[in-house]
């Protein structure tokens, strides 16, 4: 016992005598590059960036529709993959606003024909891994994560999970009940307050894409409501599925085929047409007052475009002219005219909907109009008045610099993949849009503020202390008439 003690101090001491021995050797060698070291930022150089490319993969269709992504990643003993639906909140019957996110949580929760909730949530726990899913606006996605060695498992509730959900009352009831907390609080956050009447503005209370749910619509929610949509969207022809991590790809290929390989198309059921889109407001000036509030809380915009515009690129460096530290609107609105407490404004796109112009921050209830006034004067700017070539070169490389974080890892390309065939994008659109970045001119990006951005059309949206905010809103000019939303909850009758 003695001995082995002995024997153990004696590999300390030298793994301490290492440490201190290759601590001094890397201080010596760090001190002529300390030496030479620039003594200001606009002295540091840096190398070129990589060119980015693709990691390989392999792509296939099952005989029953399911399309196939795999990307083998070796660095790690983690395997992980995303399942997407052709589905969404967009497609929820008016009266019953709250369906698809109720399907997307219980479908998961609810347990399936083999494995209650708890007994899935028990075999997942005991392997450090997780299975989850989920129905936003415009998808419906299913994720798997484990480590290599228990892939074969953990695929296997994963399938389980998609294909053969019960969707239990009990937490279907549970789901509601939660739910009906959030309605209950969510007039208690004055961001959620503007993003969520923002939107309204834009697209439309009875907007799929604005809309909200209420105690009523909630109520209307019933176990077969969440079967028919799940039967109506989730099925072969549906789904798009992407693998990445530590795997061998035939076999990987071959526990797909297992798993889903079987599942039956369902051939009656169609995706209906999106829903249309227009501007539901011309222009305005519209205020929610929060007599609680000590400071504003501002959105302003129109409606916007889709990424598929051949001028995004151009729109992008406008986005990073106006934006972050060193853009206009910091600049000028928070640092010189100490006007904010943040500040932003951007063209945001969407997929295959447009999206919004939307710009706005925070400030102090007083300084709320001269604040709006500051950022319609910006807007102003960069559609008259040409960005300079100091302003072109940091947007473009900010943009730029910040592609090697799109690559950083296999599955975040996976997952770009998988999302651009979902929405029918080419392939190699991300690359498009680099192209288009680094061939945006000045003049094109003052073409492209003058074209997309419309002064005349702006919404202006402030959430705040009425009284505290002097010079009314009403000062923004001799035509404003400042309206007053509503924002009470309606109750369940």
């Amino acid at each position: 016992m003695k001995r082995t003690k002995l024997r153990l101090k004696k590999v300390k001491l030298f793994l301490l005598s290492l440490c201190f021995f290759t601590v001094s050797l890397g201080t010596f060698n760090l001190l002529p590059s300390l030496a030479a070291a620039p003594k200001h930022y606009d002295e540091l150089t840096f190398p070129p960036l990589s060119e980015i490319k693709l990691p390989k993969y392999t792509r296939f269709e099952l005989k029953n529709g399911i399309r196939v992504y795999l990307m083998e990643d070796r660095e790690l003993p983690l395997v992980g993959g995303t399942a997407l639906f052709r589905t969404g909140e967009r497609f929820e019957p008016a009266d019953k606003i709250g369906l698809g996110g109720l399907t997307g949580e219980v479908m998961r929760t609810g347990g399936t024909s083999r494995h209650t909730a708890d007994e899935l949530n028990q075999l997942l726990e005991q392997r450090a891994a997780s299975v989850e899913t989920g129905i936003d606006v415009a998808s419906g996605t299913a994720n798997f994560s484990a480590l290599a060695e228990d892939v074969e498992p953990v695929f296997d509730l994963f399938a389980e999970v998609i294909r053969e959900p019960i969707f239990a009352q009990e937490k279907l009831d549970l789901a509601k009940n939660q739910t009906q907390g959030a309605i209950a609080r969510r007039n208690d956050d004055p961001n959620g307050i503007t993003g969520r009447e923002f939107q309204k503005l834009i697209y439309g209370d009875r907007s799929p894409y604005a809309r909200t749910v209420e105690y009523k619509t909630l109520a209307n929610i019933s176990r077969d409501d969440l079967v028919s949509f799940y039967q109506k969207y989730f099925h072969p022809k549906n789904m798009i599925l992407g693998i990445s991590g530590d795997f061998d790809t035939a076999k990987m290929r071959s526990l797909v085929e297992q798993k889903f390989g079987n599942w039956q198309p369902n051939l009656s059921a169609e995706v209906p047409a999106l829903p249309t889109v227009s501007p539901a407001k011309g222009d305005g000036v519209f205020l929610v007052n929060q007599p609680q509030l000590s400071q504003s809380y501002v959105q302003m915009g129109h409606l916007g475009g889709m990424l598929s515009s051949p001028d995004y690129g151009a729109l992008d460096v406008m986005n990073g002219v106006l934006n972050g530290f060193g853009g206009r609107l910091f600049n000028n609105v928070r640092s010189r005219q100490g006007l904010a407490y943040s500040v932003y404004a951007a063209w945001s796109p969407r997929y295959d909907y447009p999206g919004v112009f939307v710009a706005g921050g925070q400030t102090r209830s007083d300084a709320t109009v001269p604040f709006i006034q500051a950022i319609r004067t910006e807007i102003d700017r960069i559609r008259t008045e040409p960005i300079t070539p100091e302003e072109l070169a940091f947007a473009k490389d900010s943009t730029l610099n910040s592609f090697i974080f799109k690559f950083e890892n296999p599955s975040q390309t996976l997952s770009r993949l998988i999302r651009y065939e979902y929405y029918g994008y080419p392939e190699d659109f991300i690359f498009r849009y680099r192209r288009s970045i680094e061939a945006a001119t000045i003049a094109d990006v003052q073409r492209v503020a003058k074209t997309y951005l419309k002064p005349e059309n702006l919404i202006t949206l402030v959430v705040g202390n009425t009284a505290a905010i002097q010079p009314p809103l009403s000062s923004l000019g001799n035509s404003v008439k400042v309206q007053s939303l509503d924002i009470t909850i309606p109750s369940a009758t």
